[in-house]
């Protein structure tokens, strides 16, 4: 897999982000899922705080469709709404249910520091700049999420306890989801920066965006690495 199944404006801004994109999709935590060598306590930790991320991660999608331009904009964030809600979340409340942890303990279970972190700052993003900047944000889960999977799919150890993780973002599905919000984010960027939006003055900004939410997709590794206990609100 290359950058360019996602299109063109995920590549640039990817090459954009250094060596931060390579900490993210090769942390720790990512190799621990690999080779299975990933404490499940760890995991369990992750997935439960994963789970009230795409809550609010949801609700940035949902502030897609009312910053968007055209139906097509439109109809692609309800769409992945639709998926996080509907579909990835599943994932989580069936691995968490045969651990004990039901979905009412996952709804309400308190964020850490680092979940609120970068949620914010996505919600931030679209509610302070327009599309653009909210697709900045959000750009590095659903790309990265997908790079990871498609790279974990094909390289994981057959006996890693979280073959099930792995499938998921390297499904069809999944990588279906990201060619089609790369091919959406293309379009919106040369609707509204034009042919060559790495001239236009707004470039930098949108790097800037997606650069950090990079970096807190990092720290939320970090995060699941810690462990501990699950704990409710």
């Amino acid at each position: 897999m290359t950058a360019l199944d996602y299109g063109t404006t995920f590549a640039a801004l990817k090459g954009g982000a250094g060596p931060t994109w390579d900490h993210y999709t090769h942390h720790s935590f990512v190799r621990g899922l690999q080779t299975g060598e990933l404490p499940r306590q760890a995991f369990l930790h992750y997935l439960v705080q994963d789970y009230v991320f795409l809550i609010h991660f949801s609700r940035a999608w949902s502030l897609g469709v009312v910053k968007s331009e055209t139906l097509d904009e439109m109809k692609i964030c309800a769409a992945t709404v639709d998926a996080l809600v509907n579909h990835e979340m599943a994932l989580h409340i069936q691995t968490c249910a045969a651990e004990g942890i039901s979905e009412d303990m996952l709804f309400h279970a308190a964020e850490e520091a680092e979940n609120l972190a970068y949620t914010r700052y996505v919600l931030d993003a679209g509610l302070q700049g327009d599309f653009l900047d909210l697709m900045a944000a959000l750009a590095p889960c659903v790309f990265g999420y997908g790079e990871i999977g498609t790279r974990l799919g094909a390289e994981h150890t057959a006996d890693t306890p979280y073959g099930d993780w792995i499938a998921t973002y390297a499904s069809d599905d999944y990588q279906t989801v990201c060619k089609t919000v790369g091919q959406m984010l293309d379009k919106a960027v040369a609707r509204r920066l034009g042919d060559t939006p790495s001239t236009s003055p707004r470039w930098a900004n949108l790097q800037t965006r997606f650069t950090k939410a990079t970096a807190l997709e990092v720290s939320f590794w970090d995060m699941g690495l810690r462990g501990g206990e699950t704990q409710t609100a």
